[in-house]
Formats: C-alpha cells, structure tokens, sequence
C-alpha cells in the first residue's frame, strides 16, 4: 500500500529524539529501531529504559525532562507510541512530531484489544510459572528476533515485569477525540501481518489524526532490521512541520 499523501511543509529541527518501547520492551530494542537515522542526521537521541514499577509515569517524566531543552521528537512503539500521542496532544508546543510505529487500539475500553490480551495473559503466567518457565515458552512460539528482544528486556525488568504488564494491559489507549487534537506530524507504522498489533488500527489512527502519513511493513521485514522503523518514520518525519497559522 502506498504511503497516504500529505502537504509539502517546513523543516523542522527538533532538541532530541526520544524513543519510547513497546510493552515488556526496553530501550536496546528503541535504539536498535531509531538509533541510526539519529545518527545519520547527528541528532540527539535518547531511548528511555521504563521502570517497571511505573511504566507510564516514568515515560512521562522523560518527555517532560526532554523538553525543558526545546521542542523534541517522539519516536513511540506501540504502548510508546499511545503515550507519546497523548502527551503530544497535551503538549503541543513541545512537539514537533511523533513516529507512532505499531499501535495497537483506539480507546479507553480495551475489551478484544488484543496486546491488552496478551499483556495480561504474559503477567498471570509469570505470577504462576516464574520467569524461566514463560521465557522457555515464549522462545518456542517467537520468532527468533522477537525472543532474543523479549529476552533481553524481560529479563532485565524481572521481578517487576508482571507488574508492568499489568499496568500495560489496564492502560486507556487514545481515544478518537484525543487523536484529532495532535497539531503535530505523525509518521504512522503499521504491520500488515502483525496479529497483535492490527492494520485496521494503524489505517483508523491516520484518519483520525490531522497531519497523519501511514507506511506499511511486515513482521519478516521488522525483524531483518529493526532499523526500518527509522527509517520510514524519522526520515520522512525530520524535513517537515506543520506550520501554525
């Protein structure tokens, strides 16, 4: 599918790009995604490692400290990219765009959300099994790119990593209304082939959103090179702004 059209606007230079991790994700994989099209434009990029007592909280104290310097970049991967949108709809002269890269739903009733699902699913299991037992389990029905990734982060997040599941799966995602009132750009990722995180909701967040650019990737093409969320998302993002009247 090709990227949605939008208007020719003025560049944009931002303080820091801030890259914000999925749920259960750390900031090795946010790097990993969005580190080099930092460095290929010498920008200063920071991935936020969350805290998993205080998930949320903790990515919003980094986008509150990352704009005392100017207006910032927020590279978001699906939980980061809901809380980066609903910051960017609250702070709208501290943003000067959002990479929003595998969201996951619409709204505050998250019933059939499916990454909510699998969230909660992931917490009550590790509760049960302990760490080892979900690790073995989760590497023989991962691909191996998204099992070294979940890895590497669940391990460092444990014992605190249930918790932070929880508190992901209860999360009010961005309603329809808080979308519309983003002002700044928004390079929206989706994955066509992503169960988790479904297409239809990548297509209803570009509508929704005013200055919304979809582009479209697979999980085969995310997992060869995680740096393709930079690359379709910050590279089309940096050259622009939305000018305000």
């Amino acid at each position: 599918m090709p990227d949605s059209p939008r208007p020719a606007v003025a560049p944009a230079s931002p303080a820091i790009v801030l890259a914000l991790p999925g749920t259960g994700s750390d900031a090795h994989f946010a790097r990993r995604a969005f580190g080099s099209a930092c460095a290929a434009r010498d920008l200063p990029f920071l991935a936020v490692d969350p805290d998993p007592r205080r998930v949320i909280d903790s990515y919003r104290d980094a986008l509150d400290a990352a704009a005392r310097s100017g207006p910032i970049l927020v590279a978001g991967i699906s939980l980061g990219a809901a809380v980066a949108l609903d910051w960017a709809a609250a702070h709208p002269d501290a943003v000067c765009g959002v990479v929003a890269a595998l969201p996951a739903w619409t709204g505050a009733d998250t019933t059939g959300c499916p990454a909510a699902a699998s969230a909660a699913a992931t917490a009550a299991q590790l509760r049960a099994d302990g760490l080892e037992t979900v690790l073995s389990r989760m590497r023989a029905s991962s691909p191996a790119w998204l099992a070294e990734a979940l890895t590497h982060s669940w391990t460092a997040q444990w014992p605190d990593l249930p918790s932070a599941l929880e508190e992901a799966a209860a999360y009010a995602w961005p309603e329809p209304e808080l979308l519309a009132r983003v002002s700044a750009p928004v390079e929206i990722i989706g994955a066509i082939d992503d169960p988790v995180h479904p297409f239809a909701v990548a297509e209803h967040w570009t509508t929704l959103i005013p200055h919304a650019t979809l582009h479209t990737i697979t999980l085969d093409e995310l997992g060869a090179d995680p740096a393709i969320l930079g690359t379709h998302g910050l590279n089309a993002l940096l050259p622009r702004r939305v000018s305000t009247p």
